[in-house]
């Protein structure tokens, strides 16, 4: 399999782990599919300083700023792998 079709394999996977992971994997998984997906983030910040989830996000998919989409890619195939043991 190309690394594409391990990745949305990994993206399905991730939807029905046995278990709920933890905040800062979810984070994590948020962020490598972003990257993967989108590549850097050129947003800004969310308005709202309150809304901690929507800053985090912002915050954790910002922090991968320079990786390339299929390094991203591997990191989240690799992450859900290791969730699904």
């Amino acid at each position: 399999m190309e690394n594409r079709e391990l990745f949305e394999k990994a993206v399905k996977d991730s939807e029905s782990l046995s278990e709920r992971p933890s905040n800062d994997t979810l984070l994590q998984l948020y962020a490598l599919y972003k990257q993967a997906t989108e590549g850097d983030n050129l947003k800004s910040a969310p308005d709202n300083p309150f809304d901690f989830v929507k800053k985090a996000k912002h915050e954790a998919w910002l922090s991968l700023k320079g990786k390339s989409s299929e390094d991203a890619m591997l990191e989240y195939i690799q992450l859900v792998e290791k969730l699904k043991v």
